[in-house]
């Protein structure tokens, strides 16, 4: 995905009608909308523990690192830097990309619909942001993210729901017309789709220019700039170790133990935070995606 398409995207008169359009399953984009089948909904009947990591909202703080795996691609980095506004509003794409997130994983099909057309109409203008390789990447590191946050900041995911989590993502890539039969099917495979995929990743210029407005944000709200020391050491721990070489990160034995300090600090605040204030922003989201829709 590209210029913001991991999400909700600018809600202009064209963004409207594609909004319009999938609630009613039109065509958007030149195509059909996505069937809003999911492969999480029939696992997920009475799967309290799937249903509780999905909804738990502590893959929030590696929502920066989805990003800069993303734009890792030549192709995601040139659309992101050229199709859209990113400089003075880098906050929003996190806020696109789990209003996405959320809205296909845990939300009804008339959300999973809605959210795949405003990703679909973002795309439109963007050479080779509807490349499944593409798109398939992306919904990848959403699903690593997602897994690598639960390991650093509150609890590893046992193999078995670490499956179940793998299947429940997988509509993550299928709303955005990704085939079916290209999600890996077992956690084994798509370990082994993600170490071939990383060793094909390149950071250009473009990319690092977002990284500049993600991580060093001059427009933004007072309260996000506040919080962008902590940000950027959580993104930057957070990644590959090959990955953040290519960015050019400074990284040695000072950063790592920021590092392990903020994960613990951050793990004992996990710790004490009432399960259903985890599971908040999801919902949250959901509805601010379907009142952009009531707008428009």
């Amino acid at each position: 995905m590209s210029s913001d398409q991991t999400g909700p995207t600018r809600a202009g008169s064209g963004a409207a009608r594609s909004l319009r359009s999938a609630v009613t399953a039109e065509p958007v984009g030149g195509g059909s909308v996505p069937d809003a089948h999911r492969a999480s909904r029939p696992s997920r009947g009475g799967d309290r523990a799937l249903a509780h990591v999905l909804a738990d909202s502590t893959p929030v703080v590696a929502g920066g690192r989805a990003i800069l795996l993303q734009i890792a691609d030549p192709v995601v980095a040139a659309g992101v830097r050229r199709h859209s506004d990113f400089a003075r509003r880098p906050q929003q794409r996190l806020a696109h990309t789990l209003m996405y997130v959320y809205a296909v994983v845990l939300g009804t099909p008339s959300d999973a619909a809605t959210a795949a057309a405003f990703v679909n109409h973002a795309h439109v203008p963007v050479a080779g942001a509807d490349d499944v390789d593409r798109q398939l990447w992306v919904a990848a590191t959403l699903y690593d993210s997602a897994l690598r946050a639960h390991e650093a900041f509150g609890a590893p995911v046992p193999a078995e729901l670490a499956q179940r989590m793998l299947d429940a993502y997988a509509p993550l890539g299928i709303a955005l017309r990704v085939p079916a039969d290209r999600w890996p099917d077992s956690v084994a495979a798509f370990e082994a789709y993600w170490d071939h995929t990383l060793a094909t990743l390149r950071v250009t210029d473009d990319a690092r220019g977002v990284v500049r407005d993600l991580l060093h944000p001059r427009f933004a709200p007072f309260w996000v700039r506040a919080a962008m020391p902590l940000v950027r050491i959580v993104t930057v721990g957070l990644l590959p170790d090959a990955v953040r070489t290519q960015y050019g990160f400074a990284w040695g034995p000072r950063e790592e133990r920021r590092f392990r300090r903020v994960s613990a600090g951050l793990r004992r605040v996990r710790a004490v935070v009432p399960g259903p204030l985890l599971r908040l922003p999801g919902p949250l989201l959901i509805r601010a995606m379907r009142r952009m829709v009531d707008r428009h």
